[in-house]
């Protein structure tokens, strides 16, 4: 909860922020409407997904910026449709 607080103190002082949270926090997004959150189906720690896996994690920033531009109204909640994916092995 406590980057949801942090957001909500950045747009009280007028800068705009995207939250990006793992599928465990939604009810909390919502409860706290936050303006703008990015939900991911990664498991907690990994809201970006794997170690490594650059690809998905610049999808995730990505999708998260075309919500900072795109989102019309408060407390918009969007929830990428894809499964969490293990990242390259390690060499």
């Amino acid at each position: 909860m406590s980057v949801g607080h942090v957001a909500r103190a950045l747009e009280e002082a007028g800068i705009p922020t995207v939250t990006i949270m793992v599928r465990a926090f939604r009810p909390v997004a919502e409860a706290m409407h936050l303006p703008r959150t990015l939900i991911t189906r990664h498991p907690m720690g990994r809201p970006l997904g794997a170690p490594g896996d650059v690809e998905r994690q610049r999808e995730v920033l990505e999708d998260a910026l075309k919500l900072f531009e795109e989102a019309a109204s408060g407390a918009t909640v969007i929830e990428r449709p894809d499964a969490y994916r293990p990242g390259p092995a390690a060499p």
